[in-house]
């Protein structure tokens, strides 16, 4: 297995090279998802105006985040890719965002009410992704809550190709009982768990959607 190192470095150099077809594609995938949208509308409900929410694993289009800005909530996208960040800086002026590593993000402990992790872990191998979890738990206040949405399956490793593009990627499919042990082991609480069959547009796997809550220790 690839240091995460290499593995971080590949995942950057592969959406630089595919930022702007993944915007051309996704923008406005929203308005086709009902079942996401309303998760969304679910999740918007436990902040207020004050709320500040991490989106982690912004890409471009920094959408998922929009969806939460639109609805009066303090967003800050953030993404390992600078082209990604590039663009979702262009297409939402208004709205911040910073290139970061969401495995080691340089906010302070508690800085966050929520998190979305909108398939922002399925480009690191199984084996690191608690770090991730950890560090979603270090940036939350307690009693934050973190959404965590992948695609189900149990795969995972090098894929050549992303939306047609030619290049080298790590990809990872998960579990139920994997993302609930990521959460418990991390010092979250699930308070959902959820599925939904993939659309016609999308990869041809089921979609799981978790929310946890950070406790208070």
């Amino acid at each position: 297995m690839d240091s995460l190192d290499v593995v971080n470095s590949r995942t950057r150099a592969a959406y630089n090279l595919a930022a702007q077809r993944y915007h051309d594609l996704f923008h406005e995938e929203m308005q086709e998802k009902e079942f996401d949208r309303r998760l969304l509308d679910s999740f918007a409900l436990k902040f207020d105006t004050t709320s500040l929410i991490c989106d982690a694993g912004c890409g471009p289009s920094g959408h998922i985040g929009r969806y939460m800005f639109y609805k009066g909530l303090q967003v800050i996208g953030v993404d390992i890719s600078d082209k990604s960040i590039e663009l979702a800086r262009r297409y939402n002026p208004g709205m911040r965002f910073e290139r970061e590593d969401i495995g080691a993000m340089t906010f302070a402990d508690g800085t966050f009410d929520g998190i979305l992790s909108y398939y922002s872990i399925i480009n690191t191998p199984k084996i690191y992704v608690d770090r991730i979890f950890r560090e979603f738990s270090r940036v939350l206040k307690p009693n934050g809550y973190v959404l965590v949405t992948v695609k189900a399956g149990t795969a995972e490793g090098y894929v050549d190709d992303l939306l047609g593009i030619r290049t080298k990627i790590f990809l990872a499919l998960f579990t139920e009982q994997e993302i609930i042990q990521y959460l418990y082991h991390t010092g979250f609480a699930v308070e959902s768990i959820e599925r939904r069959d993939p659309h016609s547009f999308e990869i041809n796997n089921e979609r799981i959607f978790a929310i946890g809550r950070k406790s208070r220790r």
